[in-house]
């Protein structure tokens, strides 16, 4: 039997193209059938929730824990985003502006909770990594400078970009946001990484750059 759902993705992926999408509705195409207890979109959303956070080199292994998946769906879907690597080039893009980043972060504006993300970048500006640092209702204790520059630390990054999603939709920096960013941009300027720019998303579209509109960061 045909599940929920299903019918919707392959039609709008016929008809708009894949990039019309949501991520679990992306997921939900690869794995094709959910469980008697979790339906193929709500497996597709936990999948994405972990991949949201995993370490690379850990993932088959956490995919694998979740009723429903096994072997050959984490297999799928750890191709599938290995392929997409390979193809979209994100690694080593060269950054010159917050428009240059969007793309590459803009599949977090739908989530639900707010995320945090870093853009480890090298000294020529070419992305290392993009990675969730953070998911929750952000403040100076979830987004803690240790929790973001750790990785860029092991990255050799001479810059990272932050970005994170308003599920409200608002994309006006609040007190809280702002705080954050000068707090960060401190602290990167101790470790010799700068913070050039901080995003905010949303899912209505587009996006808020601090450095575009004028917004001090430090």
């Amino acid at each position: 039997m045909k599940e929920r759902g299903k019918p919707d993705a392959r039609e709008r992926i016929r008809k708009r193209g894949a990039k019309n999408l949501t991520d679990s509705e992306l997921v939900a195409l690869l794995l094709r059938t959910g469980t008697r207890n979790r339906p193929v979109m709500g497996l597709a959303g936990k999948v994405v929730g972990v991949l949201d956070v995993s370490k690379s080199e850990t993932e088959f292994e956490v995919l694998n824990r979740i009723e429903g998946m096994g072997d050959t769906k984490a297999g799928t879907v750890l191709a599938a985003l290995e392929l997409g690597r390979r193809y979209s080039g994100i690694i080593h893009r060269k950054i010159r502006t917050a428009a240059d980043v969007f793309p590459l972060v803009q599949h977090f504006a739908d989530r639900k909770q707010e995320q945090f993300i870093c853009v480890s970048l090298n000294g020529a500006h070419e992305v290392l990594a993009v990675r969730v640092v953070s998911v929750g209702i952000l403040n100076k204790t979830i987004v803690h400078p240790r929790e973001v520059f750790g990785d860029p630390i092991a990255d050799r990054a001479a810059a990272v970009i932050v970005c994170h999603n308003h599920p409200s939709g608002q994309l006006e920096p609040s007190e809280e946001d702002r705080a954050i960013t000068r707090r960060l941009a401190e602290a990167g300027n101790i470790l010799g990484i700068s913070l050039l720019d901080h995003l905010i998303l949303s899912p209505r579209g587009g996006y808020f750059s601090f450095i575009d509109s004028g917004v001090p960061i430090c």
